[in-house]
């Protein structure tokens, strides 16, 4: 179906060869017209820039002369740059000309509304600074960590292969290494794409256990060792939920588990995938951080955290307060937004369950200081990250760094058809077909990603210096302005005011979520203490 085009293309030509003996001119015009598109659906097919035009020869290009003229009819007819959702044309474009290495100045001015409720910026300085280096790092590993990892503070967030392609994910992995950055798994274990690559992991373990399991699909410890010994594998974070589906859980049917993927997670080709909504190897907050200090003894000493949606308050207050009882903290926490993406969910857990990553980062980071953790525990946030102000306000709420998802997609070609679930995407990102997934081509697509994460920590940069800084994680809530209504702008520190340090060790907070909900969190259960 992807090539009529280019087959009726080349029966034009004998068509228009057969009618130039009655009708001339109408045969040369359709053999004419036959020729020059079968040589353009020649060059599609044999070029390996765009994968869009390699799987949808001739056809694609429709949808380049709609973008090239997009902005004229947008502008008269249709709609603003910043309509499109869940991301912009406007964010995508910025995406795509960094990953190309293109130039991304704008002119005549901003597009947004700065009068806006909710309108957002970071405020600068008189005295800006000067950085030598764009290249961030952040130390990750505490007390109980002895291989420590320093990363970069812009990272790959989780997404599996298989919900990848295996060339979507060799390009993220071998961009990653070109880049000196790192590339989360996803909870479907580490492939052999990932480990072409050859770039720095983040292990990710959710409930199915993919990579380190028995043959009961329980956790198992030899497996997990063998493969956590791999010096690839630089952190292991343990997946508690995910934003786009909190406390879903998911399932690969057997009918697409492939002997790649079987070879990835453990399982046998034709077998279902599960993973269920909840651990078994852990069922109380106590048991899972004894499990954290399992997995950091059995990886040799390397870094350890978990990675959640906030949900109920008490649940996340409950972990804390088992961390501070037995000692065992993680090395790192990931909080994912509401607003992150995935393959597929349901509607309503998309658009309505699981907290936004404003306000799941403002509770972790009011908990941990709080408890006079802050300082061992590193946090990363993950959730509709694109730019370098995303990176900038998520620093001045308390992140230590960032993953992004999406934005890495955009780099090589996705195109947001939102068909990510059906395997049937148009560039050969999400999909399991090898006649789509051939068409991303390694070899370029890797440069993109490296190019994307290079020239937005080169923004990031200006922007640190632009504030009178010298690295994002000196930025704080009073960097960040957000204006609340027509006539009054408050700081982030004003709305998402911070609590001191070891506040939460003894007396009464002012603090909504605390007032209610920290008296009834308990260590050992993660029900609520009425």
């Amino acid at each position: 179906m992807r090539y009529i085009p280019f087959y009726i293309a080349i029966a034009m030509i004998p068509l228009g060869i057969a009618l130039f003996w009655a009708f001339p001119l109408l045969g040369a015009v359709i053999a004419l017209i036959g020729a020059g598109l079968t040589a353009v659906g020649v060059h599609d097919i044999r070029q390996t820039r765009h994968a869009v035009t390699r799987n949808y020869p001739i056809t694609a290009w429709i949808r380049f002369l709609l973008e090239m003229f997009r902005p004229e009819i947008r502008q008269y007819f249709l709609e603003s740059e910043q309509e499109e959702t869940p991301f912009s044309r406007e964010q995508r474009a910025l995406v795509y000309r960094r990953s190309k290495g293109i130039e991304g100045l704008r002119p005549f001015g901003t597009l947004r509304d700065v009068e806006a409720v909710g309108h957002e910026w970071i405020n600068h300085s008189m005295t800006p600074r000067h950085v030598e280096d764009r290249n961030f790092r952040v130390q990750i590993g505490g007390k109980d960590c002895t291989r420590p990892y320093s990363a970069s503070v812009l990272n790959i967030s989780g997404m599996s292969y298989g919900a990848l392609s295996p060339t979507a994910i060799e390009a993220l992995n071998r961009g990653a290494k070109l880049g000196g950055f790192a590339h989360t798994t996803g909870e479907g274990s580490i492939s052999r794409f990932h480990r072409r690559g050859g770039g720095d992991l983040v292990w990710q373990i959710g409930s199915g256990y993919f990579g380190c399991r028995d043959a009961e699909g329980r956790f198992s410890e030899d497996r997990f060792a063998e493969a956590a010994a791999d010096d690839q594998v630089k952190m292991i974070e343990i997946k508690l939920s995910q934003g786009a589906k909190p406390g879903h859980g998911g399932i690969l049917p057997g009918a697409k588990v492939t002997e790649a993927i079987a070879e990835a997670r453990g399982v046998k080709v034709g077998q279902d995938c599960i993973s269920p909504s909840s651990h078994s190897a852990f069922s109380t907050p106590l048991e899972l951080c004894s499990f954290i200090a399992r997995l950091r003894e059995l990886s040799g000493g390397k870094p350890v955290g978990i990675k959640l949606c906030i949900g109920h308050p008490w649940e996340w207050f409950a972990v804390a307060k088992a961390m501070q009882e037995s000692g065992h903290l993680p090395d790192f926490i990931t909080i994912d937004g509401a607003e992150g993406g995935t393959g597929a969910a349901p509607a309503e857990f998309a658009d309505h369950y699981g907290a936004p990553l404003r306000e799941g980062l403002m509770l972790v980071q009011n908990t941990l200081v709080g408890l006079g953790l802050r300082k061992d525990i590193r946090l990363i946030v993950s959730g509709k990250l694109i730019s370098a102000f995303d990176i900038c306000r998520m620093f001045a709420l308390g992140a230590d760094g960032c993953n992004m998802a999406r934005g890495f997609m955009f780099s090589i070609g996705c195109i947001q058809a939102t068909v990510c679930h059906s395997g049937k995407c148009p560039t050969g990102v999400t999909t399991q077909d090898p006649g789509r997934y051939k068409a991303l081509v390694v070899e370029d697509k890797d440069k993109r990603v490296a190019q994307f994460h290079a020239n937005t920590m080169q923004t990031l940069k200006e922007a640190v210096e632009a504030s009178g800084l010298t690295h994002p994680r000196d930025l704080r809530p009073d960097h960040l302005m957000i204006r609340v209504n027509s006539r009054e702008v408050r700081s982030a520190a004003s709305q998402y005011p911070w609590l001191a340090t070891g506040a939460l060790m003894g007396g009464e907070v002012n603090h909504p979520a605390f007032a209610k909900y920290w008296a009834g969190a308990q260590a050992r259960d993660f029900a609520f203490a009425v």
